[in-house]
């Protein structure tokens, strides 16, 4: 047995000591995931303190056979979501954009517009435009690394729906890049902001060599 797999034993028997190294380990990625959905350090930083706190609260239903990781991460899922939902966070609405058109592979040189601006900004601008679920399945799948089956057992979808929903999300950024720059008045609160950490670029250029690609 792994020391993961200990620790977790030990948190589901009361062990807290057992637990906090548990968060110690996975406190990175839990946050990255609520920034990416929420959009600003502090409401990231709730969620990720709240996430752990019902990770805690539900460790006795927790499957031992189920990888530990993506269950911590479907707990931040769902809050992230249920936080945006609650808060009702303004987004731009893409049904007034005009309909999507086939996109050749050279409309939009993204090795250019990744110059043009600083990337974080720009990743953090086109993720919050786009719906929860949307944004949720591309983090999960290129800032996280998770396979289609995970992203399923994460979100609780077939994997079906997730492919069809990662297709659907990277036709919307191929979209809002035609469209132009999106940094403008309406972005949520945070979205740009300055004194938050920007995510790696690495995602993004992953993502958009397989919109491209496609």
């Amino acid at each position: 047995m792994d020391q993961e797999a200990i620790w977790v034993q030990e948190a589901r028997a009361g062990d807290r000591a057992a637990f906090a190294r548990l968060v110690e380990r996975f406190q990175r990625p839990v946050y990255n995931l609520a920034y990416r959905m929420l959009g600003n350090p502090h409401d990231a930083e709730d969620a990720a303190q709240e996430a752990f706190l019902k990770a805690y609260r539900a460790l006795s239903g927790y499957d031992p056979s189920r990888s530990f990781s993506t269950w911590l991460l479907s707990i931040t899922a769902h809050h992230c979501i249920d936080r945006l939902r609650r808060k009702r966070l303004q987004q731009v609405s893409l049904d007034g954009l005009p309909p999507w058109r086939q996109l050749a592979s050279d409309s939009v040189n993204v090795q250019r517009e990744l110059e043009r601006e600083d990337e974080g900004d720009r990743i953090r601008a086109l993720l919050q435009y786009l719906p929860d679920e949307y944004r949720l399945v591309l983090v999960l799948r290129y800032w996280h690394d998770l396979g289609y089956s995970e992203i399923a057992e994460t979100t609780g979808e077939s994997v079906s729906a997730i492919k069809s929903r990662l297709h659907r999300a990277r036709r919307r950024i191929a979209e809002l890049l035609a469209e132009g720059d999106p940094m403008e008045p309406g972005l949520p609160a945070g979205a740009g902001s300055e004194q938050a950490p920007a995510p790696s670029v690495g995602g993004w250029t992953r993502c958009m060599q397989t919109t491209y690609a496609n």
